[in-house]
């Protein structure tokens, strides 16, 4: 049976502070407009009212109209008043459960509660306006109402040596600060960088800072230095400012970080954010995988990321996968085995997929590197260059080289204990583990230079994750006895003879 039925609840009146000022944030551009265009008239001062009237009218009918309640086996969720919207859904759907809390909330001791379903059109529910606790407590009974009744094995497994059930909340890990060292080494915190000195150069640009200085007398004094000395003075200052900035981003996302494993209801917790908290729930009937991301700058420090492979998961909840954001690899392996139960598709040595698939690494990162750097090469000594030009096509060679050999080292498989295990990539590799009960379907594809190398793409589809896990350029003969291992008589039933 399920949870017993429920009135229909309403958000906590807390929120009427806070759902009209979102509503004004979110309608600022309509509102400066009108202010600007408003300004020429003799009735400016009614259309800048009215402007910001509408978005905290809005706010309030936001508030009035949104109700939901736990009725038997399913949660239901109604709002908006023109436009009414309805969503009702099987507690068995449920994948996920985010608490989030921006400083606005937090201040008012309030969270909103998104609750993943999986559904075709990403029609999550979310719940923005409960009080702290109660969006606990409904994060627990939506956790309970799906966890596995007593008599399931995998319940029963999880008990003590004497008899009693495990209970209470395992902490796995917590943040510490040796870990902010990993954040100047991700593309992420690059970006962020990049969006953080964009955005500052603007501002700077619009207070007239950079009217004072004088652009002639610093090319004058880079010219003095030497192009040498310049160009990697001005990288470093670059680097260094966005290392700085990576830092403080990582820090205010991943602060208060927190991974814990609760029982007996089976679900993984994960809690961080400095000044906008987030805590994820995952059930563990739904985690079908992990994926260990080694990026190359966090490979040079010995460092990776997890995410959990999920059943159910749309475009939009991608960040309720994560597990562990760049954190040491010896921590991310402890993590892994943790979650999957076992130790061996972790630390698996892997099988190549035989010479002319390192060829094909190879060929694929020589081939774009030489469209470059022949021309650069001989365009130097037609135009009667500098001749220490010609360091810029022989740097571009040497580093597709070592891209290709990186590669070739990273490919391979392996099948261990019931996970398949695929790794491939440099740049961004990803080493993933996929219970091979997960595995729905087998696609088998190549291209045409995969055709006349004898290899193929063995994509394993499951319900989890990205939705697909894939077995690059592995021979085909080789493809075909992995699927067929993995999942027996699955794909024997289409083969000749």
């Amino acid at each position: 049976m399920g949870p017993p039925a429920t009135d229909w609840q309403r958000l906590d009146k807390r929120m009427l502070l806070v759902h009209p000022v979102t509503e004004l944030i979110r309608f600022l551009p309509v509102v400066v407009g009108l202010f600007v265009a408003s300004s020429a008239t003799d009735r400016g001062a009614g259309f800048q009212l009215l402007g910001i009237a509408i978005p905290v009218v809005i706010g309030l009918v936001r508030y009035w109209t949104t109700r939901y309640r736990i009725s038997g086996d399913r949660i239901e969720l109604e709002r908006g008043l023109v436009s009414r919207h309805a969503v009702a859904t099987p507690l068995d759907r449920v994948r996920t459960v985010d608490i989030t809390a921006s400083p606005v909330h937090r201040l008012l001791r309030l969270a909103t509660v998104r609750i993943g379903t999986g559904s075709a059109g990403g029609d999550g529910l979310d719940l923005d306006g409960l009080p702290a606790d109660r969006a606990r407590e409904l994060r627990a009974r939506l956790l309970h109402s799906i966890a596995p009744a007593p008599s399931d094995p995998g319940a029963a497994a999880a008990a003590e040596p004497g008899g009693r059930p495990v209970t209470g909340e395992r902490v796995v890990a917590r943040f510490e600060p040796g870990w902010l060292r990993y954040a100047a080494f991700t593309s992420s915190g690059l970006v962020f960088a990049a969006g953080v000195i964009g955005v500052g150069s603007q501002v700077l640009d619009g207070l007239g800072v950079f009217e004072g200085l004088d652009p002639d007398s610093l090319a004058e004094r880079a010219a003095e230095a030497g192009a040498l000395v310049a160009l990697p003075a001005l990288v470093v200052v670059v680097l260094l400012a966005a290392a700085v900035l990576s830092v403080l981003g990582y820090l205010v996302t991943n602060g208060n970080f927190a991974l814990s494993h609760t029982m007996p209801d089976g679900s993984w917790h994960l809690r961080r954010g400095l000044l906008t908290t987030r805590e994820t729930s995952v059930d563990d009937d739904r985690l079908r995988g992990v994926s260990i991301g080694e990026p190359l700058g966090l490979r040079l420090v010995r460092g990776a990321r997890l995410s959990a492979i999920v059943t159910g998961l749309d475009r939009s909840q991608i960040g309720s996968e994560t597990l562990l954001p760049p954190t040491p690899r010896t921590l991310v392996d402890q993590v892994a085995t943790d979650v999957v139960g076992t130790s061996a598709p972790v630390s698996a040595e892997l099988r190549g997929h035989g010479s002319r698939a390192r060829t094909r690494r190879y060929v694929r990162a020589l081939v774009p590197a030489a469209v470059l750097a022949v021309p650069l090469g001989a365009v130097v000594p037609l135009a009667d260059l500098t001749p220490w030009l010609l360091v810029v096509p022989a740097v571009l060679l040497l580093v597709a080289t070592a891209l290709g050999h990186d590669r070739t080292r990273a490919l391979g498989h392996a099948l261990v204990e019931g996970w398949l295990v695929a790794r491939s990539g440099s740049l961004t590799r990803r080493r993933e583990l996929l219970a091979t009960d997960a595995v729905i379907g087998w696609n088998l594809r190549s291209t045409w230079f995969q055709r006349r190398a004898g290899l193929v793409n063995l994509v394993a589809t499951t319900a989890g994750g990205r939705q697909s896990v894939v077995v690059v350029d592995v021979p085909e003969p080789d493809a075909v006895a992995l699927a067929d291992a993995a999942v027996p008589g699955l794909v024997r039933q289409f083969l000749r003879g």
